[in-house]
């Protein structure tokens, strides 16, 4: 599979609910990093701290949570995926960039708009 395929499988994963496939994914020492001064913002060490620390949350943070893919550019590693985020009282842009190796996402770094994140917010 290519750096794209494999991170697109990751949002099929996430939009069905498929924790078990979105982690398969991850290297173990993936590094996410949630840009922005808001409740999640910060680095994340593996799936298990990723899935604890931000996507158990999402849906209280911001009811009705999801992401849009507008496009995606990529190369043999490195992904970025251009998407519109919306919830309750949030639509905003946001890129999320991916580095992927071994057929695993060893680096995932999120850049949106954390101003108008933090200011929709609910917890």
């Amino acid at each position: 599979m290519t750096a794209e395929e494999i991170v697109l499988g990751g949002y099929a994963a996430f939009a069905s609910g498929d924790m078990e496939s979105l982690a398969s994914i991850y290297h173990p020492e993936c590094k996410i990093t949630c840009n922005g001064n808001h409740a999640f913002s910060g680095t994340y060490i593996g799936f298990k701290e990723f899935a604890d620390g931000i996507l158990s949350r999402l849906n209280d943070a911001w009811p009705n949570f999801n992401l849009d893919i507008e496009k995606v550019v990529s190369n043999e590693t490195d992904v970025c995926v251009f998407l519109n985020v919306t919830a309750d009282g949030l639509s905003s842009k946001s890129i999320h960039h991916f580095v992927v190796k071994d057929g695993l996402e060893v680096e995932f770094n999120f850049y949106d708009d954390s101003q108008l994140m933090a200011a929709a917010i609910k917890i």
